[in-house]
């Protein structure tokens, strides 16, 4: 890591020169649709976890168990107690 005003410049130089002579590569590149796709089931995801906690909450509150619960969820109640318990409670 450049420590004194020198080491400083003369990294940033290096930096410009690199930037400068940059020659993208195909191969190397991101494809922003790929990038799009992995964002848009990111945030499916998420509002889908949001969207199933709210109704394990509503399943809680409502009296069931955790053992009907796991059922709908897929998993054994001790499963989807272990996962939500603490943020339904």
């Amino acid at each position: 890591m450049p420590r004194t005003v020198e080491e400083i410049l003369a990294h940033a130089d290096e930096l410009v020169a690199r930037f400068e002579s940059y020659e993208p590569d195909p191969a190397n590149e991101i494809n922003i649709d790929s990038v799009h796709a992995l964002r848009d089931a990111v945030v499916e995801q998420s509002n889908a976890e949001r969207h199933l906690l709210e109704a394990i909450k509503r399943a809680r509150d409502s009296g069931m168990t955790w053992a009907s619960i796991g059922t709908f969820v897929g998993t054994s109640g001790e499963a989807v107690r272990q996962r939500y318990g603490r943020r339904v409670a």
